[in-house]
């Protein structure tokens, strides 16, 4: 995989963070969304806990929203291996907390959250490894050659 097919992984993990998470990033549209929610929540009756609204509660999902929505620019901007690599590791860092959530009782809606955040980890993985593989093989040439 050449370094440009890794880039638009690493950009296409992005955008699907900044869609994702934007409505988070501000008061007035993580109450819309947390509102939206918890209305599929209920309407199919699914078992465990919705969180309440309150302001720690808004807070900590501004707080989640801003962090991933810069952190999701950054890598629009610069989507380098680095980037790419350490976005796969807070993918499965946050898919582990889902899971966390979810056995403490959370509402099996973040389990939606969890499979989209491992499908991307797996996705940018598999392209970040076939990178290596590539370079890694790219400098044997070199180094027989050269």
């Amino acid at each position: 995989m050449t370094e440009d097919r890794l880039s638009r992984v690493v950009r296409g993990s992005a955008l699907y963070d900044l869609l994702v998470t934007w409505p988070f990033a501000t008061p007035w549209s993580f109450m819309a969304l947390h509102g939206l929610l918890q209305q599929w929540h209920e309407a199919w009756q699914l078992p465990g806990a919705w969180p309440a609204m309150t302001p720690l509660t808004v807070l900590m999902g501004n707080l989640m929203g801003t962090v991933v929505v810069v952190w999701a620019l950054a890598r629009w901007r610069h989507p380098t291996p680095t980037l790419g690599a350490l976005d796969t590791a807070a993918r499965l860092a946050f898919a582990t907390w889902q899971l966390h959530a979810f056995m403490q009782g959370v509402t099996p809606l973040v389990l939606g959250f969890t499979v989209l955040e491992v499908a991307f980890g797996l996705w940018q993985g598999w392209a970040l490894w076939q990178w290596r593989r590539g370079a890694a093989q790219m400098q044997r040439r070199q180094s027989l050659t050269g």
